[in-house]
């Protein structure tokens, strides 16, 4: 299985000590070198800066695709590089959170994953306890609707 994934679901997963699901659910996954650097940027929390610095060996780390399709040039950059490797690769998912970044990857045929789907799915393999982990999830900024947590609960 081929696995791209944005900034911000690895941020999150970091942040909520659950980016170890990853390997579990897709193996590898690769993401664009671009990525890193927004990782590391400034910005960001250390433990995602200390953790993409000691990245695992379960992450691979590729070039910026040169090439990005004019469908594309709407979305951020970062947003740019991911769909742009995952048409290249024939991904089969693409772990993404914005609105329109997911939109266009599936209007482009490349099935999307984002945060919540991914404690979805690892709650209903019982690789997580969904309220610790909402409960984490609701301490960090990431914004989603309490609908979309209730339902992850709800299981």
């Amino acid at each position: 299985m081929i696995a791209i994934a944005d900034t911000s679901p690895l941020r999150y997963l970091i942040m909520i000590g659950e980016i170890h699901l990853l390997p579990q659910l897709f193996g590898r996954v690769v993401i664009a070198d671009a990525i890193v650097a927004e990782l590391m940027a400034e910005g960001a929390p250390s433990l995602v800066r200390d953790w993409i610095q000691q990245a695992p060996d379960w992450l691979d780390i590729v070039p910026t695709p040169h090439n990005i399709p004019d469908v594309l040039q709407h979305l951020h950059s970062g947003e740019q590089a991911v769909i742009a490797l995952a048409l290249e690769y024939q991904a089969n998912v693409l772990i993404v959170d914005e609105k329109a970044a997911r939109q266009t990857a599936q209007r482009l045929g490349i099935p999307v994953a984002g945060v919540v789907g991914i404690l979805n799915v690892a709650a209903k393999r019982r690789l997580i306890e969904p309220s610790q982990v909402v409960q984490k999830l609701r301490q960090t900024n990431f914004r989603v609707s309490n609908q979309l947590l209730d339902q992850l609960l709800d299981g």
